[in-house]
């Protein structure tokens, strides 16, 4: 099956257990990390996440909204984008 690649952007201010709120969710929905890269600057917190999509046990749009539900609890801004929308979006 081919990839399915996605970009997760988590912003906000900083707390314990983003990281693990944010990857447990994606662990029981089979959606696979590729890479990952976390800063804190100024007390804020800023992930992006590139992930593989292709085997979640969820539809995207089901992903994207949950993901959005998920950093409502926890205080932070969450948006899934296909890898595809986030590099044309990176050429305007």
């Amino acid at each position: 099956m081919e990839k399915s690649k996605s970009i997760i952007t988590v912003v906000g201010k900083d707390q314990v257990g983003i990281i693990a709120r944010v990857t447990t969710y994606l662990y029981e929905s089979n959606v696979n990390i590729e890479d990952i890269s976390q800063s804190i600057v100024g007390g804020y917190f800023n992930m992006m996440m590139i992930v593989d999509t292709s085997d979640a046990n969820k539809e995207f749009l089901a992903l994207s909204k949950e993901l959005e539900e998920l950093g409502n609890k926890i205080g932070v801004i969450i948006k899934l984008q296909r890898e595809d929308i986030f590099k044309s979006m990176q050429r305007i």
